[in-house]
């Protein structure tokens, strides 16, 4: 088949922040091609020589249109405009099929760049020897034991590829990875292989047929956990150990410098799926993951651990130990029992070996646990291997200890019995709606707890918290709604107790806007008997989600105030003095635009990291970063290396989702780079970042200029969202109004009672209907409107110098002109001059307007002449991708007249397969959704 291979130079879309891809490319441009040719050799197969022969009819015509060839577009549309569904459904598969094995090409292009890059060049070699060099070997070894990086898998209904599809593709991956000479008997075979994946790519249905469920969503994030648990993690963080070891310094093989967490079966909030049981059904599925990762790895540890007691002896403690499982532990095969009887190590690990299975058979029949004979969480486990350990040293097994049984530990440390820590998110509204209830009942109050000013409702929340009384009997009486958010809580007190204290450590307040919101959510913790300052229980973490421009400019304030609550303060002490909050990327940015998002959250950190200094406690920032610039994304390193000095303290959680989880995971070997990038960053800024880069004089003056950027990019941004028209405008020119059709998600694109307008819909719809229609407005709109803003108040210069100096104002200008190199204004016209009222282009032109004038302040900050002209290569890869993603574009739009000219439910299937397959293509082409 004729699918182009990228030009010569052409890199990766989604490079790391350093230029990991080889030199040469020419391994990448042979892999599209190869892939490209078994492509097209498949569609013969499959659907004959017409369908391949109209692809690259519509691929010469779109290159012809793009070089401007005078009728090329018109006969391009027209002929896309006038396909048959069947031809338009078999088109759009064959275009997103080669950008599925484009991308992945890519992948494996960058997975090749890391294998030649030397070790000393490594994330980790690097932020370990440059932290050694600035505070020595102790200092190194202090900074890592406070060391806590956790991604936190979200369920967020934006990666659009099903997991067959995923699977299949990771497949072409390893075969590629494996190399071999063309024109080989290995070759041929390979192709054989690749051919037969790329059939099966072809016949599975790139559709779900039904929603997902929050325990399918699960299931998901647990394929990606299962994987870095197997391999990846261990791996590296061995690798963190030897680094630190030859630079003199200690990691604690249990310590727990990365670790994982999800938001699947937690995050409650506008989501009528997720549950109570829901939540404690997800839980077992995690621990059955969870503890069938450790069974291969305990396994794998019993045939190598099988120095004899005739040979070297073991320590009192182990021994005892030993029989301590051996009189506890049922159902050990005598066996087992007779030819390890002289391998004290294998026999204790047999032991923890039956605990394992012993545990997942308690937790699958709902009985308690019995100390000794199962586990309760990590903590015993962990106990018992620091046995083994401190045994094996002492009696000349030192090399064995840091070796495979490291290992293990290092694998429990990281993921426990249950894979990832669970956070339980829910909406403030919910809370109060409880407690009111509650508070009214005993009426004592005067005015109804609805009707109270928030500062009354403070106060009183504080009292009831300082006091000893319950609010209630149990079970409260509560009508529906309020009945399921106490469930909650009741379901986290059971989950602690059946599974241990890591399975959920913080309980996130979505909206939260002053402190009565979170004191209410630990109000119902007390009732559910999780907090009770007074018999020094604190079980939850609490957490603000700091959403609103209006939240993050009032963030200290809002902790500040919940620090200065004496019994919350103790609440804190009694978690370990560390106080984690919530910074909301999406919500931010939907509402305030991109500029004065970025800003708002980069202040709201400075007063954080202050107010926590005040108050004597760490603070635990989880960034919820989107998938999209739009949505807060962007390339982590730079991100982590961009947030304000001192508000790193070796903590720090940040969201994965979407389709980024599968960019990022779906090859071991970008797994290993993404969370090693990440760790190394986060250990860099918390040791090296401790003071300001720069003097004050020096960051007023920024700090003047990029608050003069916000504003006028402010302005500009409301004055589009606050355009009458714009409800209607965004959904003629997107089509953002399928997006339930997907079944991508298990949560509504709306809050619950939001109205029709665009207020009540969620980032992440809003990102996609952009997106999708290539205007890409969240990711820049108001950007150039706020740079022309500070050069006329004669700040060109400090702009200048802000590029060059400052880590977050080049981090956010090159995440904008990413954005802008996606975006196609070109195509975004079709989509109005085909789908839009006249009376509503006016819109259309505020857009192309501001576009302009954003793509030419940008220029003069970046000095570029074009976008993305110092990234030539991926330059070049995104021109190429048009050739592939415009006639999906204009498919869409063809199709999104048909769906329009005949309004009501009842829609041709057909037509829906052939619109929602569209939505997949060019999802897969830009590599984004929301």
């Amino acid at each position: 088949m004729g699918i182009e291979a990228p030009p010569a130079r052409a890199g990766p879309a989604y490079a790391a922040p350093t230029d990991a891809a080889p030199a040469d490319d020419a391994p990448l441009r042979a892999d599209v091609r190869r892939v490209g040719t078994l492509l097209g050799e498949s569609l013969v197969r499959q659907e004959g020589q017409q369908l391949l022969d109209l692809v690259e009819r519509v691929r010469g015509l779109t290159k012809a249109s793009k070089a401007d060839e005078p009728g090329a577009l018109e006969t391009l549309r027209s002929l896309l405009g006038e396909a048959p569904l069947p031809t338009a459904i078999s088109l759009v598969r064959a275009f997103s099929a080669y950008f599925h094995l484009a991308n992945l090409a890519e992948q494996v292009h960058r997975v090749r760049g890391l294998a030649v890059r030397p070790p000393e060049q490594g994330w980790l070699a690097e932020a370990v020897t440059a932290v050694a060099a600035a505070v020595g070997p102790d200092g190194l070894t202090d900074a890592l034991a406070e060391l806590a990086v956790r991604p936190v898998f979200t369920a967020h209904p934006t990666e659009a590829s099903r997991r067959s599809i995923l699977d299949k593709l990771r497949a072409v991956g390893d075969v590629l990875l494996a190399g071999t000479a063309p024109d080989t008997t290995a070759r041929r075979r390979q192709d054989r292989r690749l051919a037969a994946i790329v059939d099966l790519v072809w016949q599975t249905d790139e559709l779900r047929l039904d929603r997902p469920d929050p325990v399918d969503e699960a299931r998901n994030a647990t394929y990606y956990l299962d994987d870095l648990a197997g391999g990846t993690v261990p791996e590296l963080l061995d690798d963190l150990a030897d680094e630190v070891t030859v630079r003199g310094a200690m990691l604690d093989s249990q310590a727990r410098p990365l670790t994982f967490g999800t938001w699947t079966g937690g995050d409650r909030d506008g989501n009528p799926a997720v549950t109570a049981a829901v939540t404690d059904q997800v839980l077992r599925l995690q621990h059955a993951h969870g503890i069938a990762v450790l069974l291969g790895a305990v396994d794998r540890l019993i045939g190598e651990l099988s120095s004899s007691s005739r040979v070297v002896g073991v320590s009192a403690e182990l021994h005892a130990s030993i029989e301590a499982d051996l009189a506890a532990v049922p159902g050990l095969d005598p066996r087992l029992l007779r030819i390890n009887a002289e391998e004290p190590y294998r026999l204790k690990m047999s032991c923890v070996r039956a605990k394992l299975v012993a545990t997942r058979a308690r937790l699958a029949a709902g009985t308690p646990h019995v100390p000794g004979r199962d586990y309760r969480g990590s903590a015993e486990l962990l106990a018992e291997l620091r046995l083994v350990r401190e045994s094996l040293r002492a009696h000349r097994g030192g090399l064995i200890a840091d070796g495979p049984l490291a290992t293990l530990e290092r694998t429990v440390a990281a993921f426990g019995l249950h894979l990832a820590t669970m956070d339980v998110r829910e909406h403030a509204d919910a809370h109060h709606h409880a407690v009111g209830q509650l508070v009214d009942r005993l009426g004592v109050e005067s005015w109804r707890y609805s009707d109270l000013p928030r500062e009354y409702r403070q106060r009183l929340l504080s009292r009831e918290l300082a006091g000893r009384r319950p609010l209630a009997p149990h079970p409260p009486p509560l009508d529906e709604a309020g009945a399921e958010t106490f469930a909650v809580f009741a379901t986290i007190a059971d989950a602690l107790d059946r599974f241990g204290p890591e399975v959920i450590e913080s309980y996130v307040v979505s909206m939260t806007r002053g402190t009565d919101d979170v004191l209410a959510a630990v109000v119902l913790a007390r009732e559910a008997g999780l907090v009770d300052v007074h018999s020094g229980v604190a079980r939850l973490g609490f957490v603000p989600l700091l959403e609103t421009v209006e939240e993050l400019r009032s963030a200290d304030v809002l902790v500040g105030g919940l620090l200065e609550d004496p019994t919350y303060r103790e609440l804190v002490r009694l978690r370990g003095d560390v106080q984690e909050v919530m910074l909301g990327y999406s919500d931010s940015t939907k509402e305030a635009g991109i500029a004065t998002s970025q800003w708002e959250i980069h202040k709201a950190q400075r007063r954080l990291r202050d107010v926590a200094a005040r108050h004597g406690v760490r603070l635990r920032l989880f960034h919820g970063r989107g998938g999209t610039v739009g949505r807060g994304g962007g390339p982590t390193h730079d991100a982590i290396l961009a947030q304000p000095y001192g508000t790193l303290d070796g903590e720090m959680k940040l969201t994965e989702q979407g389709e980024v989880i599968s960019d990022k995971y779906s090859l071991r070997a970008l797994a290993r780079e993404n969370l090693e990038l990440t760790v190394a960053a986060v250990l860099r800024a918390s040791v090296l970042h401790r003071s300001p880069r720069q003097s004050a004089d020096v960051l007023a003056r920024w700090d003047a200029a990029m608050e003069v950027v916000s504003e006028g990019a402010l302005v500009a941004y409301q004055s589009l969202v606050d355009d009458p028209a714009l409800p209607a405008y965004f959904l003629a020119s997107t089509p953002v109004e399928q997006l339930g059709w997907m079944n991508i998600g298990s949560r509504p694109a709306r809050r619950p009672d939001s109205g029709a307008g665009l207020a009540g819909l969620r980032a992440i719809p809003w990102v996609f209907g952009w997106t999708q229609s290539r205007q890409i407005v969240p990711g820049w709109f108001g950007v150039g409107s706020g740079l022309v803003t500070a050069r006329a108040a004669g700040l060109g210069d400090v702009l200048d110098e802000m590029f060059a100096d400052w880590h977050f104002f080049r981090a956010f200008v090159s995440n904008v002109e990413m954005t802008l190199a996606k975006t196609d204004l070109g195509i975004a016209a079709h989509y109005v001059e085909s789908l839009v009222p006249p009376q509503l282009h006016h819109v259309f032109d505020r857009i192309r307007a501001e576009h302009d004038r954003t793509v030419c302040e940008v220029l003069r900050v970046t000095g570029e002449r074009e976008v993305l002209d110092t990234q030539p290569s991926l330059k070049r890869t995104l021109a190429v991708r048009d050739a592939y993603l415009d006639p999906i574009s204009y498919l869409q739009v063809a199709l999104l007249n048909r769906l329009r000219e005949t309004p009501g439910p009842d829609v041709d299937p057909q037509l829906r397969r052939a619109l929602l397959l569209t939505v997949n293509g060019i999802a897969a082409g830009l590599r984004n959704t929301g």
